[in-house]
């Protein structure tokens, strides 16, 4: 199986490269033959991906240990569904994960346009994602085998990172690998379009689904890497402007640009170079934040070290780089539209104005994740950048873009009325004042969590205003019942009110965000068994303590009665974990989830006596944040269902 691995991924790299060069024949003799036998070498591509990723995962599940990389993240105690994500633990399995997705989404781009003949545009859109699969198949055919073997066999393997054997190894790495590999399809109709000077907004049309569907999967990474890091690191955060963090949230902010301004050329065919600019944008940060992955040239939990990878990377990134301003120039005069935005009192202007934000929230995260690296470069020492100037640049930055996300739907197109603005602001202006009486009657005095509930609010009573507007005129027009007509108005419009759901669940993120950041509770204890201490209105009493096996690990567990005024409500179990082949135990998290709070308890030290240390908080609003990812995914899904009929 190790040599059946080696040679599909060798007829893999074959495939690709002699379909390149079918391509460019083809286009060279303008031969339609030539080129429908490129497209059968991408397929032949995506078959040999295919039987090298089997092979691999075959060898991880029969604990084949001669091969290097199955020993390093795998061992026979692993429970089977670890083994299986451990394909994509480490950076060469991870590799072949990227060129067996990116060749398949070739072929999904070959088989959507099958009822179609190919257009000028569509070869070119084949060399540039052959070309980018190239690549990817070089690195692991020549320096970065995932079939590399030892020259001995161990008896076992080093095991997984305790970190990784959580259910978010699942799915965190294989949807942020999705959003990335996915803006390859539009990033390559757009090289496509420059190239042959179309300068008609068709590219962004059939590219439209794949652009939304990667920001979908791209949020989902996010999310759950963040769930991850709330339920497994033990810190009580969910978000902390790690490098690798930032270096997956800076292509999103673009990305999320590149899909409003999407929508104004695809309306109103203006913006064309902007939506140039964006998309090849989004694809080589995505590029980008994978060399800093595997450059080694930051510092993260998440990293995979110095791989030797980080030359290659570079250049590639240089190239694509470099080809595309080019191309650009090249194409400026086809792509420029004079006079995009007729007034600052229309829709486009504040598509435009919100673009800008997004971009500076890119920008100064790029700017501090790689300021170690800039100020070794000037002064030869390493300064890091932390938490606090993140929070400081870019929240402001979050509370504007949540004030324009509010705005937007209540302006027309190309140019509003006086007396429209007035008639459309009352409502959400009156939400968002009550909103913040409220707040302050309850004792918010934080500045930017007052902004944040007041804006959010804003935004929610936006939405609420338009789609109950929505409601009653399908009422009047139809005589249908209110929920027939709002369920019909969400279907028929799906596009639409897509994004309403995805700017709702925006809004309770960032109410969860700022509760959660501003009024978060800490506290640390000592206890003997029978002993309590307190944190707000909880009260936690240490119970009992138990030790057990289960799969690869030995569990040291502290049972604690959960009390709140004087009444016993819940019980938790903080636990302490030593696995097999792990040298340092983890402290695995107990959380009690309410609409209202999470109480969050941790157990970072035993004593000989069973006496434990526990660490405690209290994160308001948590659980919103979750609520609110995950209507922004619902929202994006909706949005990207076909539709018989264009909606307005």
């Amino acid at each position: 199986m190790i040599t059946f691995g080696i040679l599909s991924q060798l007829a893999a790299l074959f495939f690709t490269l002699l379909s390149m060069g079918l391509l460019l024949a083809g286009l060279g003799r303008n031969n339609v033959r030539l080129v429908e036998s490129g497209k059968r070498g991408l397929l032949s591509a995506l078959a040999a991906t295919t039987l090298a990723s089997i092979a691999l995962a075959y060898l991880f599940l029969t604990d084949n240990f001669q091969v290097e990389y199955v020993a390093s993240y795998s061992d026979r105690a692993l429970p089977i569904f670890y083994k299986a994500t451990a394909f994509w633990a480490g950076q060469k399995g991870s590799l072949l994960f990227w060129a067996w997705v990116l060749s398949l989404f070739i072929g999904l781009v070959i088989f959507s346009n099958r009822k179609e003949p190919d257009d000028r545009n569509t070869p070119y859109v084949y060399l540039v994602m052959a070309g980018t699969l190239s690549f990817f198949l070089f690195l692991l055919c020549v320096i970065s085998n995932p079939f590399d073997t030892l020259n001995f066999m161990p008896r076992d393997g080093q095991g997984l990172n305790p970190m990784l054997q959580n259910p978010g190894m699942i799915f965190h790495p294989p949807t942020l690998f999705l959003g990335y590999i996915g803006f390859t399809v539009p990033f390559a109709y757009a090289i496509a379009a420059m190239i042959t000077g179309s300068s008609d907004a068709s590219w962004i049309r059939k590219t439209r689904v794949w652009n939304v569907l990667s920001w979908v999967f791209l949020s989902i990474g996010i999310i759950l890497g963040g769930q991850w890091a709330y339920v497994e690191l033990g810190w009580g955060g969910y978000w902390a402007w790690d490098p690798v963090e930032n270096a997956s949230f800076i292509p999103w902010l673009v990305s999320t640009a590149f899909i409003h301004t999407a929508i104004i050329q695809e309306r109103r065919g203006v913006m064309k170079v902007w939506n140039m600019v964006l998309v090849q944008l989004t694809f080589i940060l995505c590029i980008f934040g994978t060399y800093l992955v595997r450059s080694g040239i930051l510092q993260s939990v998440h990293d995979f070290g110095a791989t030797g990878l980080g030359g290659y990377f570079l250049l590639f990134l240089i190239v694509i780089t470099v080809g595309g301003v080019y191309l650009l120039a090249e194409s400026y005069s086809e792509f420029k539209t004079p006079g995009s935005v007729e007034s600052y009192l229309s829709r486009e202007s504040t598509f435009l104005f919100n673009n800008v934000i997004l971009l500076a929230l890119a920008f100064a995260t790029l700017l501090g994740t790689v300021f170690p690296i800039l100020s070794e470069v000037v002064t030869g020492n390493k300064i890091t950048v932390g938490q606090p100037f993140f929070n400081q640049v870019n929240t402001p930055l979050f509370l504007l873009l949540i004030l324009l996300t509010g705005i937007c739907p209540l302006i027309g197109w190309r140019k509003a009325t006086v007396s429209n603005l007035r008639r459309n602001f009352l409502f959400p202006g009156i939400v968002a004042l009550l909103s913040g009486i409220v707040m302050v009657a309850f004792g918010i005095r934080q500045t930017y969590a007052l902004l944040a509930f007041v804006l959010a609010a804003f935004v929610g009573g936006t939405i609420i205003q338009e789609y109950v507007t929505a409601i009653l005129s399908r009422k009047k027009l139809t005589g249908e019942s209110s929920p027939g007509a709002a369920v019909k108005i969400l279907w028929k419009m799906r596009r639409r009110y897509g994004g309403h759901i995805v700017h709702f669940g925006l809004a309770m993120m960032v109410v969860g965000i700022a509760a959660s950041s501003a009024y978060k509770l800490e506290k640390q204890a000592t206890l003997k068994q029978g002993e309590t201490m307190t944190i707000g209105d909880f009260t936690l009493e240490y119970e009992g303590f138990r030790q057990y096996e289960k799969y690869n690990r030995t569990i040291y567990a502290a049972r604690l009665g959960v009390f709140r005024d004087g009444k016993r409500i819940d019980e938790m179990e903080a636990e302490r974990r030593y696995y097999v082949n792990a040298k340092q135990p983890t402290t695995e998290v107990a959380i009690r989830s309410t609409l209202a709070q999470d109480l969050y308890v941790t157990m970072p030290g035993i004593g000989q006596g069973n006496e434990i240390t526990l660490k405690v908080a209290i994160n308001p609003l948590l659980i919103w944040i979750w609520f609110g990812s995950g209507l922004m995914v619902v929202g994006g899904v909706l949005a990207i269902i076909p539709s018989r009929r264009r909606e307005s």
